[in-house]
């Protein structure tokens, strides 16, 4: 496409100005892309002058067919979260070449999704558009009285190999989206990529 080496050039040639970032959140269906976008802004959303907003009750959501974007502003700038649904997994690598990093995520919570989360997770790592860019991998759902433990996850993901064998910088967070431990984490990870 001609408008994404335009958009390339033009981001090049205009010295002084200040891009954002497009980040992919990216996982099954039912793994918690959208509730982790909307606590996310809720953190990110002034309460005053002097602190942050609350998380307040978890709001409903609904399975994402198509695209959602939200813009977070970070401390340092502002970065764009662009959430594909679960069943466009065929489709996430046209969107692949426009992002800067990757929030896969995960239910740690359904070990019946793990084989088909892996997979998808290493179609994504060995994408050539994605060959650079900053990975952040979350076992969501850490607050349901069935979930795995993180070194239960990571051994049947084999995550030490895909580590080692990944060209990207990879970081593995447990979270609940619900609760929303573990989400001040996944703020600081955005932070330190957008430093890169």
């Amino acid at each position: 496409h001609l408008s994404g080496r335009v958009v390339a050039l033009t981001r090049n040639a205009v010295p002084g100005v200040v891009f954002h970032d497009i980040c992919l959140l990216l996982g099954a269906t039912g793994v918690g892309k959208t509730l982790l976008m909307k606590r996310l802004q809720n953190i990110l959303r002034p309460l005053s002058l002097h602190g942050l907003g609350e998380l307040g009750e978890p709001p409903s959501t609904l399975p994402t067919v198509g695209t959602n974007l939200t813009d977070l502003k970070l401390k340092k700038k502002k970065m764009t979260l662009r959430e594909l649904g679960g069943c466009m997994g065929p489709i996430w690598p046209s969107y692949f070449k426009d992002c800067s990093s990757v929030i896969f995520i995960v239910d740690s919570s359904n070990i019946a999704q793990v084989s088909s989360s892996c997979i998808q997770l290493l179609s994504v790592l060995s994408a050539q558009p994605l060959h650079s860019a900053s990975v952040l991998i979350l076992f969501n759902k850490s607050d349901m009285p069935c979930t795995m433990s993180l070194i239960e996850i990571k051994s049947l993901f084999r995550m030490d190999d895909i580590i080692a064998s990944a060209t990207q910088p990879i970081t593995i967070l447990e979270v609940s989206a619900r609760t929303g431990h573990g989400l001040q984490e996944v703020l600081s990870w955005l932070e330190s990529i957008l430093v890169k």
